[in-house]
């Protein structure tokens, strides 16, 4: 599919409680397309901070990932965004890194207890 396409009206991920409805259908609150994606690209930033990364909205339909010092990448998808980070920082960019982790404020949600191993 060429870019345009994709912008214009591509299919839906997989990670997307709009493209597949009966997978989230646990989820108690109703959440739009939108906020969905404003909540994915939030978290993921917590994290790509960390290798000096930003993702961005593109239209609804893809994302933009640019580093600090204005180089971007196109994304279709949430699980593109990896390949696209290490493209752009020329490292190996793994977002269960122990020290990346480790500089991470808690994220749980209310309730949620993290069992010491």
């Amino acid at each position: 599919m060429c870019s345009l396409c994709g912008v214009l009206g591509g299919r839906g991920h997989w990670t997307e409680s709009s493209s597949s409805p009966e997978a989230f259908a646990s989820r108690r609150e109703e959440v739009t397309r939108r906020r969905e994606r404003q909540e994915r690209i939030r978290l993921a930033n917590r994290v790509l901070g960390h290798y000096g990364l930003k993702l961005a909205d593109f239209s609804g339909g893809a994302y933009v990932l640019s580093t600090r010092t204005g180089r971007s990448k196109i994304v279709d998808n949430i699980t593109e965004v990896w390949i696209a980070a290490e493209a752009l920082t020329g490292r190996s960019c793994d977002p269960l890194d122990p020290a990346l982790l480790a500089g991470l404020p808690a994220c749980r949600p209310a309730g949620m207890t993290v069992r010491a191993r």
